[in-house]
């Protein structure tokens, strides 16, 4: 059996599924067999090319959810347990980065990180969990790697992330005794879209202290987000991967 096996016809739902890190992660939860609902929140074109991609109705479907709206929240977990009758794993990927220096931050900067980033990963975990396998569901965060290495103007997205390490820790006690887990993968710097303006202002920099000598690719963090959830994992809870190449 492989590192990821036993996830065939598995119910997951990963929000923000639609593009970089989310999409590589539905894409191989899809070619491990599982069933797959992407929670995205704007891009409809992107959440139907990917639908499309990976077998349309038959085993997978996108949901439009902003996972700072708690009403979207729960048609999302709603969708996946009309459409597939439970829920196995949930992923909460769903997140927003803006960067701003002290002196230039407001209320509703500060609101709309953490509502998306801290209040959906709480809500949609409560969401799913009447419908989560017990025993045996699985629930696996993205946090960050700059929850434990900030960096200048990146403070309230990175303290949102290290409220999604402490709530990993925090819910796995909480959920142990249903048999279910709950774990992180926090990355480093990856390549895709959203970290194009990143890459080309520090793309150099950040190579040179990078001991692997490269950028990350979103499949580097996919694998880890399907071991956490498959049988293999079943004995580990409450913890984050950091998964950066060894930079921290």
């Amino acid at each position: 059996m492989s590192a990821a096996g036993g996830l065939e016809d598995k119910v997951v739902l990963v929000t923000g599924g639609s593009r970089g890190i989310g999409a590589a992660i539905s894409r191989r939860f899809a070619a491990l067999g599982s069933r797959v609902v992407i929670g995205y929140r704007s891009d409809h074109e992107a959440a139907k090319r990917l639908t499309n991609e990976l077998a349309g109705g038959d085993t997978c479907i996108a949901v439009q959810a902003d996972v700072a709206n708690p009403d979207d929240i729960k048609t999302l977990a709603a969708a996946a347990v009309d459409r597939f009758g439970g829920i196995d794993v949930l992923v909460n990927c769903a997140a927003i980065g803006p960067y701003r220096p002290l002196g230039k931050m407001d209320a509703p900067f500060i609101r709309n990180i953490l509502e998306t980033n801290v209040m959906g990963t709480v809500l949609m975990t409560e969401a799913v969990l009447p419908y989560l396998a017990s025993p045996g569901g699985r629930i696996v965060n993205v946090a960050s790697a700059l929850a434990y290495r900030p960096i200048p103007t990146s403070s309230v997205y990175s303290a949102s992330k290290a409220a999604v390490v402490t709530l990993t820790h925090a819910f796995a006690k909480e959920l142990g005794p249903k048999g279910i887990t709950v774990n992180a993968v926090a990355p480093g710097v990856i390549e895709t879209d959203m970290t194009t303006r990143i890459l080309a202002e520090r793309g150099d920099q950040i190579l040179a202290v990078t001991p692997l000598a490269r950028i990350g690719q979103p499949d580097d963090i996919s694998g880890i987000v399907t071991f956490l959830a498959s049988p293999e994992a079943g004995w580990i809870t409450g913890r984050t991967i950091i998964a950066d190449g060894g930079v921290t």
